[in-house]
């Protein structure tokens, strides 16, 4: 199931400046099997395994003082004395970089014990499922430092690519959890019954055991609601009447989800001084294919034709984009929507030291020259270098003297 991850490349690097990386992500997205097969020869502990659990536990001072480096924590969540420990062992050589590896889940635990014992002393890195490039064992897409970097709208023409748009078609369909989509192609009908699975222990299992109070059911309900609205503005009274439960539980719930890398909440970009924008949450539910496992949706013709198929689209994409930016060594980057309250709007706005990149995302191949208006006056009031248009079009094409369309097959 190994395939050559792109954040393999900011992990070496991190762990050359840090005593401690730390892995985080939604589950099964193959944090353990990427830090197994970049250090393989390192000794690796999984806080879910018992014996594992209680060798560490009995002792953790000594844990460590006979394991002074080269050490896999795996689940590192189910211990959080875990954090204040290492701290200490840290603290006797600050000079040494790259001693531990810890991985884990979302969870209060661990966000707390990397974000307040461990700070300044780790670096963190999110793992997510396959980008579409990565399941198909393509190189890192060139456009990502290019979009950063380069002054001349010109220089993006000659980006290439290989991914085609059927392979990109289908990872959207399927989504990027490695396991389902790797079985799959041995085991038909094997993706569908995972997700069931998935979907049903993560409410069950990790929501029930990170929030003991929750209610599952109506939280479950709560996540097949927000389904529906992916890739749309978030009104939590709106989805609090319809549950029957307060908007207070629903604004807890949509921040229980994001905080469990399930669902994006993007924020609204509020840097041009000239116009006022809408604050709204605007968010997504992360991989496509556990999306369209909910809205039980099939098959690529069923997507294609689907009343959802536009913002499932556009939902994809933009997280394709963030995961390929997030690959990047670069410091300061952010990501947002922006929507002004006459009607402006872009779907993702990408904010670094750079300058600022609005990107609209369409799924089709003709340009409407109306979509770009929202574009050309966002380029005007905030002096931003170009405009980027994502669509399924064959080609590179400047299409006006601030604007380039780039197919979403080269991201």
């Amino acid at each position: 199931m190994d395939k050559h991850r792109f954040l393999s490349h900011k992990f070496y690097r991190l762990m050359d400046m840090f005593p401690v990386v730390a892995l985080t992500g939604v589950r099964q997205c193959g944090k353990s099997t990427l830090v197994r097969s970049l250090f393989p020869d390192w000794q690796y502990y999984d806080l879910e395994r018992p014996d594992h659990y209680q060798l560490i536990s009995d002792d953790p001072q000594g844990f460590f003082t006979y394991r002074p480096n080269n050490v896999i924590i795996d689940e590192a969540q189910e211990y959080p004395k875990i954090f204040s420990v290492l701290r200490g062992v840290i603290d006797s050589d600050r000079t040494a970089s790259g001693r531990y590896i810890l991985t884990g889940s979302s969870s209060p635990d661990i966000v707390k014990g990397l974000s307040e014992t461990l700070a300044g002393r780790m670096a963190t890195l999110e793992l997510w499922p396959f980008k579409a490039s990565e399941y198909y064992e393509y190189e890192f897409p060139e456009v990502y430092q290019m979009l950063l970097t380069s002054s001349d709208i010109r220089d993006l023409t000659k980006l290439n690519s290989r991914l085609t748009l059927p392979e990109l078609y289908s990872h959207w369909l399927e989504g990027g959890y490695p396991e389902p989509r790797i079985r799959e192609k041995a085991i038909k009908g094997f993706h569908d019954i995972w997700m069931e699975q998935y979907f049903a222990d993560y409410v069950r299992r990790d929501i029930q055991r990170l929030f003991p109070g929750i209610n599952t059911h109506r939280y479950r309900l709560f996540v097949q609601a927000l389904s529906r609205r992916s890739g749309t503005y978030i009104n939590a009274s709106e989805i609090a009447r319809a549950l029957e439960t307060s908007s207070v539980t629903a604004a807890d719930y949509l921040e229980i989800i994001h905080g469990t890398f399930v669902w994006r909440n993007l924020r609204s970009y509020e840097g041009n001084p000239l116009k006022s924008v809408q604050k709204m949450v605007r968010g997504l539910i992360r991989d496509s294919g556990l999306l369209h496992y909910m809205l039980k949706i099939p098959t690529i013709d069923d997507l294609l034709v689907h009343p959802q198929s536009g913002q499932s689209f556009e939902s994809f994409m933009t997280e394709e984009i963030i995961r390929g930016f997030q690959c990047l060594m670069q410091t300061g980057l952010d990501f947002f929507y922006y929507r002004t309250r006459d009607g402006s709007e872009i779907d993702l706005i990408i904010k670094s030291p750079f300058g600022v990149i609005p990107l609209e995302i369409k799924r089709g191949r003709n340009v409407d020259r109306r979509t770009l208006t929202s574009m050309k006056r966002f380029l005007k009031d905030t002096g931003a270098r170009y405009g980027v248009l994502v669509n399924t079009a064959d080609s590179i094409e400047i299409i006006d003297s601030s604007v380039i369309q780039i197919p979403a097959v080269f991201f």
